[in-house]
This record gives C-alpha cells, sequence and structure tokens, in this order.
C-alpha cells in the first residue's frame, strides 16, 4: 500500500513496503517534476510499467539517484522483481547512478538473467574499475553456460586492459579466435587496445593488420597505443596511412598524432596536423587544443602555443596546465605567474599540476623566495597536497640557487620516500657548485636507485675530475666498466625540408659531413673575433689541453647549427634538440653564434628551451 501525502510545495512519497537495503527509501522527498509522475501513475494509470521504465531511463540520463531509488521501491511494491527487463533497466540505471554495488545486488537477486543483464553488469564493474570482478563474473558466466556475444567480450577484454599479465591478455585472444569473433570490430579494437595498454605494441599492431574490418575508433586506439608505447614515427606514418586513404578521422586521432609530433619535437608535421584538424573542424575541441598547445611549447614555438590557447573561448584546467607547462619549459616566469593569477580570476583553481610548472618555473629562474612562496600556498589557500614531484622541484630551486645543505635536509626530512629525480638534482647541483661531501651522498642513493644507469657514474666522475681528483675519477670509471651501467650518447638533431639530420661528437657518417666541419672552421675563426674561447673546463676528460679544444669544437649541437646555418633560409630561426643537457662552451658558442650571423637559434636540451638573440639567451645563463 502507497498513498502521497502534500507537504508544503513538496510531496513525500510513503511506501507501505521497502525490500530490504532499499527500506532508506521511504520518506523520500522528490521535486515537483518526479511526484507529478507519480500522481499520474497512482490515480490514473491502470498500467504502471510503461511510467516505470520511462522514469528509469530519465534517472540513468540525469543521474538522479533519488528518483531511480523512489521508483526502485515502487518495483518491489508492485512485485516487478521477477521481471528481466525491468531489472535490466534497474541495473543500467544504478551503474549510471555510480552505484555499482546497488546493480550488482539487483543482478545476484535475479531469477533469471538474459544475455544482456550479463553485458550490462560486466560493463558497469569494468567502468567502475572493479576489473578482477568483471573478469570472475564472465568466467561464471561461461562456466553456467550462458551464450556469449562480441559486446560480453569487448567488455572483459577493455576490464584486462592494463590490469593484468599477457597471460591473460592471450587468453582472451585465443577465446575469440575459437568463438569466431577476432574478426568482429569491436573485439578486434579491444584486442589491439589490451595489447597496447599491457606493453605489447606489437601484437596489438598484429591485431590491427589482420582486421578486415576497422571504425574510426580502431585506427584512434591504434594511434593512441603507438603513442603510449613511444612509438612516435609508427603513430605519425599511420596518421598519414588514413589520410591517404581518405579515411574519416575523430579528436582522439588527432589528439594523438599532436602528441606525437610533439615527443620528436617534428614541427613540420605538427603544422601538417594542425592545418587538417582545422578542416575536419575539431580546432574548436578543448583537448585537441590543449595538446596543440603542448606541441607547439615542446617544438620551441612558444608564440605559436599562446596564439592557439588564446583563440580557445572555453578553457579547461588541462589547457591552462598545457600553458603554464609551456612557459616555464622555456623560461618565461613572467608569464607564469601571470597565468598562474589569471587562471583564478577566471575561477579557476590550480591543481597539483599547476604548481608543479610553477615551481620549475622558480627553479629555471633561481627564484628562491618565489618557489617557497609558491610551496607554502598550495596547502594554505588551495588545499592541494605537496607529492613527491614537489618537493623535488623545491630540492632543485635550492641546489640550483646553492643552498646545497638545506636541499639535503628537506630531502631528508620530507614525508615521501626519496626518488632519483632529487637525488639527481641535488648531484647536479653538487656539480655546479662543487660540493663533494654531499655529492659522494647523493651518488651513492642513485646507484642503489638506478644500477643501470651509467650517467650517474660519469657525473661523479666529472665531480672528481674537477676537483682534480684523478684517482676516484679512475676507480669511479672502473666501476662504470664492470657493472652493466650504460651511458647514453650525447645527440643532437635538426629538421630541415622534412627529413631530421642527427649528429653526436665527432660525426662522420652525415653525407656532408666534409662540408659542415669547413664552415664550423671558419665559424669558429669568426667568433674568435668575438671574444670566444672554447672553455676546457666544460671536458673533463684527463687529456692534452689540445685535445680537449678538438672534442669540445665537435660537440653534436655545434655540427647541427653549423648545418642549419648553411641550409635554412637567413631569416628562418634554427631549431635544435638535445638529449642531454647543453654544457657550458656550447652555450657560450650559441649566444656569440646569434650575435654574429642575427640569427635565433632555440636548443631543447634535457631539462629545458633555450632562446639565443642577439647575443642572450632566455635562461639568462642559469641552467
Amino acid at each position: 500500500m502507497y498513498v502521497l501525502r502534500r507537504n508544503k510545495d513538496r510531496l513525500r512519497l510513503h511506501t507501505g513496503f521497502c525490500h530490504r537495503k532499499f527500506s532508506t527509501i521511504a520518506n523520500l522527498e522528490l521535486d515537483g517534476t518526479t511526484t507529478s509522475d507519480y500522481i499520474t501513475w497512482v490515480g490514473k494509470s491502470a498500467n504502471p510499467i510503461p511510467l516505470l521504465h520511462q522514469t528509469l531511463q530519465r534517472s540513468a540520463r540525469t543521474g538522479s539517484t533519488m528518483e531511480g531509488k523512489a521508483c526502485h521501491a515502487q518495483i518491489i511494491t508492485i512485485g516487478l522483481r521477477a521481471d528481466t527487463l525491468t531489472s535490466n533497466m534497474l541495473i543500467n540505471m544504478y551503474s549510471k547512478c555510480d552505484l555499482v554495488s546497488c546493480a550488482r545486488k539487483v543482478f545476484d537477486e535475479m531469477p533469471e538473467r538474459s544475455l544482456v543483464s550479463w553485458n550490462t553488469m560486466i560493463g558497469s564493474l569494468t567502468r567502475d574499475g572493479e576489473e578482477r570482478e568483471a573478469l570472475g563474473l564472465f568466467l561464471e558466466m561461461q562456466r553456467e553456460g550462458n551464450s556469449l556475444s562480441e559486446f560480453t567480450v569487448s567488455s572483459v577484454l577493455c576490464a584486462c586492459a592494463g590490469k593484468f599479465a599477457i597471460f591473460e591478455c592471450k587468453q582472451l585472444h585465443a577465446f575469440a579466435i575459437k568463438m569466431a569473433m577476432d574478426s568482429n570490430v569491436f573485439v578486434g579494437t579491444a584486442l589491439l587496445d589490451v595489447y597496447a595498454k599491457c606493453g605489447f605494441i606489437k601484437e596489438a599492431s598484429f591485431v590491427f593488420e589482420c582486421m578486415r574490418e576497422k571504425s574510426v575508433v580502431t585506427w584512434s586506439s591504434m594511434a593512441a597505443g603507438y603513442v603510449q608505447n613511444t612509438c612516435y614515427e609508427e603513430a605519425l606514418m599511420l596518421f598519414g596511412k588514413s589520410r591517404i586513404m581518405g579515411l574519416e578521422v575523430d579528436p582522439f586521432m588527432i589528439s594523438s598524432t599532436v602528441c606525437a609530433c610533439a615527443a620528436l619535437a617534428s614541427l613540420i608535421e605538427g603544422n601538417q596536423v594542425h592545418a587538417v584538424l582545422c578542416k575536419t573542424g575539431f580546432g574548436s575541441n578543448i583537448f585537441v587544443a590543449s595538446s596543440l598547445v603542448d606541441m607547439y611549447a615542446k617544438c620551441g614555438s612558444i608564440e605559436v602555443a599562446y596564439a592557439v590557447f588564446r583563440c580557445m573561448e572555453e578553457r579547461n584546467i588541462v589547457l591552462w596546465n598545457a600553458m603554464i607547462s609551456g612557459f616555464a619549459r622555456h623560461a618565461h616566469s613572467l608569464e607564469v605567474m601571470i597565468l598562474f593569477e589569471k587562471m583564478q580570476q577566471m575561477g579557476m583553481l590550480p591543481n597539483e599540476v599547476t604548481y608543479i610548472s610553477v615551481l620549475s618555473a622558480c627553479s629555471y629562474m633561481g627564484l628562491v623566495e618565489k618557489g617557497r612562496k609558491y610551496f607554502e600556498l598550495m596547502t594554505t589557500e588551495h588545499n592541494v597536497s605537496p607529492n613527491a614531484a614537489h618537493y623535488s622541484s623545491m630540492v632543485d630551486i635550492l641546489g640550483r640557487a646553492g643552498l646545497i645543505v638545506e636541499a639535503h635536509n628537506l630531502i631528508e626530512t620530507m614525508p615521501f620516500d626519496t626518488t632519483a629525480c632529487m637525488w639527481g638534482s641535488l648531484l647536479a647541483a653538487c656539480r655546479i657548485h662543487g660540493n663533494l661531501h654531499l655529492a659522494e651522498i647523493a651518488a651513492e642513493h642513485l646507484f642503489e636507485l638506478e644500477p643501470d644507469n651509467a650517467g650517474n657514474h660519469v657525473l661523479l666522475s666529472n665531480i672528481y675530475a674537477a676537483n682534480k681528483k684523478w684517482e676516484e675519477v679512475a676507480r669511479t670509471r672502473k666501476v662504470l666498466k664492470d657493472s652493466q651501467a650504460k651511458k647514453e650518447r650525447g645527440k643532437s638533431w635538426i629538421e630541415i625540408k622534412n627529413k631530421v639530420h642527427s649528429f653526436m661528437v665527432g660525426e662522420r657518417n652525415h653525407p656532408r659531413i666534409s662540408e659542415i666541419y669547413l664552415k664550423l672552421d671558419d665559424l669558429v675563426e669568426e667568433l674568435r673575433k668575438l671574444g670566444y674561447l672554447a672553455n676546457t673546463e666544460d671536458d673533463l676528460h684527463n687529456v692534452e689541453e689540445s685535445r680537449k679544444r678538438e672534442l669540445l669544437r665537435h660537440h653534436g649541437e655545434k655540427l647541427a647549427v653549423t648545418f642549419g646555418l648553411m641550409c635554412l633560409p637567413p631569416n628562418a630561426p634554427i631549431r635544435i634538440m638535445k638529449n642531454l643537457r647543453i654544457c657550458g662552451d656550447c652555450h657560450s658558442f650559441m649566444k656569440l653564434t646569434s650575435s654574429f650571423t642575427g640569427r635565433e637559434i632555440i636548443v631543447r636540451d634535457t631539462n629545458r628551451f633555450h632562446h639565443f638573440k642577439n647575443g642572450c639567451c632566455s635562461c639568462r645563463d642559469f641552467w
């Protein structure tokens, strides 16, 4: 039995009977729209089932939990719990309202389950992050001999993505083949997505190539898989193939392709993709715009990145963070702080990602007091708990400013386990400021945390060399030689006419290398007239001074900038990428070259961007 009673301008629904955990639905207040439906139902409807279904569908669509629960109470009251269609709609409603435990209770109490029931429940568990439970339900479904559909298999495959080992992935792949579902577009797309997220990109690519039918989602998933597994060239080739075939692309594929361009610092391809997305109308998509801002910033075109940012009428936290991060990477600390204040004026609160960029900007510019201020603001004003990355940034700020003891104390007292990044910052600071004692402490921690990273051994060896401790240099080099650690070789590259040219120190393989060396020799002679003298302190090999000067002259970035001067138009900026930190001698060389040639030279090293113009660098010689 149930009645409706009016209480001022609201109606209160009282149920005479409620079942188990849904007893809390009694005395539930409903808004005017909902109660009018129930008035119609109680007063006029001879068959309440269509209205119940409509209400459940509306609750699922709008996320109205209270309305859905009230409807559930009426379903129990009039004895509709055994109706399979109604129960399926209840499961869907609770799932869409993020009440998966309630959905599971309805599912468990169903006397009969159709295929839709199983698919809906497995999909709900997957979306809620209950991957193990979803897989268990799939196995239970098999044991009971229930029929399966491609949606069942694709749902459970999604549950496995990135959560289980390759064994489970291959088992499901074999099952799909056995059931002749591997050629289905939904199953195939889910399979390649699982393999890609588990790091098995070759298997993902194999599934993709074997699919006879591919949807837009299939292509997007493959592109995202390549990017997630750092196969950036393959992602660009896939995008090119889709364009040649005249296939439709969606914002997700565009975004993945832009991310690939950003990772490769490939500005030419980035510009081409930007043109494509403008033609397809995806330029206003906020996530695509965020990828564009990040791409242009990482390719050295911070002005274009800001132009994209300014053109967006709608801006979410991802877009703000992309722009702030870009400015920080280019050492535009004033712009970082202005945007930090402006985003708050626009009603957007900074999050932990925002603060990482702000603290990085303070680190690059040596702004110790500003860094301390922002570090304190995190908790006092914005309720953002500092994580290990924020502490690492503070260590870097203090270390770069020469406050090495304070940086070490911060590491020792922070409420997190230390990371290799923290000790690496401290070791680098010790190299700059000559603290041998703390350098040895930092190096010992790094050897334990990163036993295969030869760079830490080399850096300690260089610190010993700078202090003329040649016996320690020899011992450190011997330890490195006897270990399995490998040092990454320095490499610089430049993109000219859609082709990437790479250079290592003493490069001999480039087809125009003889011409490059001649041009470099002439350039060095001209720079000497401006006061350039090779800083042999930046080459810490125990060799003759003349040999040190030769090694410094043939660094990869010097070869790359020389080739850029030979090939690029007079007014075009020269953009160089480097996989290691630029040395002091190359930094001085770039400043003088920009003054002598009147060219802007942009160098992205492993830490940041350096914009050389008119004999000055954007980092103000602090890096």
